[in-house]
């Protein structure tokens, strides 16, 4: 690769076009998490135990088609490389299934959940076949230790930015309150329209940022073609949990996102039912985080650079996590009133701006370990897995956040949280009941993810040695020396010649 073409692919102008692909998958991930079990619960009426059953039934169709993904893309050569053809493919299918998500027919329930989880497959399937090779070109991009945290710190930006935008214009322009629903986020009015908006964003999404990054295909690695039978397929994935590193963000990634999906499937009903909140005093709370993504975005790659990836990523966890419980623990001290005074507004405000912005700089973080990853278990194994790695880790945060929902459902099913219920009128107690088994559960988890990133074991110097070693082996095999036989063979692929060469 020529130095110019090497600057522009480290450019602002790059990262900007590649991470705004990610509006995509945090439009559908806000639709999942925050409004997906509300609106089929309290708006269609499905019992809360049967959307999260459908919502993690789905899941079993992603542990087949993620890694099929990942290791495709992987192995792919066509004239567009092997990650554009999944990604141009999969822009209009995800923006269609995601419209049909939110307009269910009046059908009966056992209908309406086998609907739902149709449709949550469809949804899963098409967001899978952007996000894993989209994920998976961050480690082509770069291989520097630090500018690939500042890639994924736009990755993240944009895709926070994304859920933020739409959960902003939910409540505060598409989920309108009328005489026969008086707490807007309940009215089903609004969820057609915030779904054709939803689908639009997505599409330009993936779209611009396929098209904005295809003129890199020449330049991106391109490993030697290799032919592998099912059952080398299945070994590889089953070597991928080998690397030590690679398990311990894995891990990781299953608590905190079965964390998550508590968390966020929860929020809504606290603030509607717990709080009070109106749709706009919610939007309004929204509106404020949208500052979370730049102040992520400026913390993150200096603190990375200043503590390291790992010792990084734990202490801003630690600090999310206190920020993220603050709110329910003092509600169960009696320290916060249950309606939306100022003072809980400012509260809830700034406990949430703080609890995003640490949150978001975390999983900036813990994305760019990934990346090294992939260097690191190609010394061991001879393979670069880009689209494996990132595969398995993707199908990892989609199937236990699918089993957060299910585990919000469940809590909801055993403090008795009635369908169609009314905030004006619902027992108080219900609201405390479900947050005295919520504010454990998601600790105990969040305690979890925090205790498997300690295994993690790559160092930035770790990181220099495994870039010099694979670059040492790829200048041999390029001067036609052969590489060490006690050594694994190189998979660093090499580059397409560009013009004047």
């Amino acid at each position: 690769m020529t130095d110019a073409g090497a600057r522009e692919l480290g450019s602002l102008r790059t990262k900007l076009i590649y991470g705004f692909g990610s509006v995509a998958y945090g439009v559908k991930d806000q639709g999942f998490t925050t409004l997906l079990m509300l609106f089929y619960n309290q708006v269609v009426g499905l019992p809360a135990a049967w959307v999260g059953s459908a919502i993690l039934l789905a899941l079993v169709f992603d542990t087949i088609a993620d890694p099929i993904v990942g290791q495709i893309s992987d192995n792919l050569r066509s004239r567009w490389g092997r990650r554009h053809p999944f990604m141009y493919a999969a822009a209009i299918p995800v923006a269609v299934s995601y419209w049909f998500l939110w307009n269910p027919p009046h059908w009966s329930n056992e209908a309406l959940f086998v609907y739902l989880l149709a449709m949550a497959i469809v949804v899963r399937t098409f967001i899978t076949m952007y996000e894993i090779p989209s994920a998976a070109l961050s480690a082509e991009l770069t291989t520097d230790y630090d500018q690939r945290t500042s890639f994924m710190a736009y990755r993240y930006f944009f895709g926070w930015q994304g859920g933020l935008v739409m959960g902003i214009l939910s409540f505060l322009v598409f989920f309108k309150p009328d005489a026969a629903h008086p707490v807007g986020q309940l009215n089903p009015a609004g969820y057609p329209v915030y779904a054709l908006f939803a689908a639009l964003l997505m599409v330009a999404a993936i779209l611009v940022s396929a098209a904005g990054t295809h003129r890199f295909i020449p330049q991106f690695s391109v490993p030697p073609a290799r032919k592998r039978t099912l059952g080398q397929v299945l070994r590889e994935m089953v070597e991928a949990w080998s690397n030590v590193s690679f398990a311990s963000l894995a891990g990781s990634t299953l608590f905190s996102y079965v964390a998550q999906g508590v968390l966020f499937a929860l929020n809504i009903y606290f603030n509607t039912y717990l709080w009070h909140l109106s749709a706009v005093q919610i939007g309004l709370i929204t509106l404020s985080l949208v500052i979370a993504p730049f102040l992520a975005l400026a913390i993150a790659t200096p603190i990375s650079r200043r503590f390291g990836k790992k010792h990084a990523t734990i202490g801003l966890f630690v600090i999310s996590l206190a920020f993220y419980c603050a709110p329910l623990a003092l509600y169960l001290l009696h320290a916060l009133p249950t309606h939306p005074t100022p003072f809980l507004l400012a509260v809830l405000t700034v406990l949430a701006l703080l609890a995003t912005t640490f949150s978001i700089a975390c999983g900036t973080m813990g994305g760019s370990m990934m990346t090294d990853v992939v260097e690191d278990s190609a010394v061991r194994t001879g393979r670069r897995q880009e689209g494996l790695f990132f595969a398995t880790v993707i199908l990892v945060q989609k199937a236990v956040s699918g089993l957060g929902a299910f585990i919000a459902g469940l809590l909801l099913a055993l403090v008795h949280f009635p369908q169609n219920a009314s905030p004006a009128t619902l027992d108080p107690a219900i609201s405390y009941n479900l947050a005295l088994a919520y504010l454990p559960t998601v600790v105990a988890l969040f305690t979890l993810s925090i205790i498997c990133l300690t295994f993690y074991r790559i160092s930035r110097e770790d990181h220099d040695a495994n870039i010099r070693k694979l670059a040492g082996e790829m200048a041999e095999i390029q001067a036609g020396e052969p590489v060490a036989a006690s050594e694994p063979m190189p998979a660093m692929g090499a580059t397409q010649p560009q013009p004047g060469e």
